[in-house]
């Protein structure tokens, strides 16, 4: 049992990195990164959140997120405003809300051909059983594009 636990793993892993790759590749035609248009997404998702939030949202350590949120600052991205007590809140600027458009049709593109070996009833299926082994994790349930980024 534990060798194929390790196999379970492993391969989860090379799906996770296949799917990684190719998001990164996708998005650069667009103009941005997977690690980019994550940030942009979690920035949509929950504006004027804190760097400490995002960061969780994004599985990036603070530091990590804060250089990347003053990358996407300096693109016009996003913008940091004050927030609660000495914590910045970030949003999306107009530019930024059409990199993250774009982003998810890219998403969508490459997630589609990623799942394409499997049916429907079978990506319903992966999904609730991941969903059982994340059941604490903030999601995308509902979210366009899930790549649990940071992929």
């Amino acid at each position: 049992m534990p060798g194929e636990l390790q196999i379970l793993g492993r391969a989860v892993k090379q799906v996770q990195y296949r799917q990684h790759r190719a998001l990164d590749t996708a998005l650069a035609g667009v103009g941005t990164t997977l690690a980019q248009w994550d940030a942009l997404r979690a920035v949509g998702r929950s504006p004027g959140a804190s760097g400490r939030a995002l960061a969780a949202a994004t599985f990036q350590s603070e530091q990590a997120f804060g250089t990347l949120a003053g990358r996407l600052a300096a693109q016009g991205l996003i913008e940091r405003r004050a927030g609660r007590g000495r914590a910045l809140g970030h949003h999306l600027t107009p530019a930024g809300e059409r990199v993250l458009a774009a982003g998810h049709g890219v998403a969508d593109e490459v997630l589609a051909e990623c799942f394409a070996p499997l049916a429907a009833a079978e990506r319903t299926a992966l999904l609730a059983l991941l969903g059982r082994l994340t059941p604490d994790a903030p999601g995308d349930r509902g979210a366009r594009g899930g790549s649990g980024a940071s992929g």
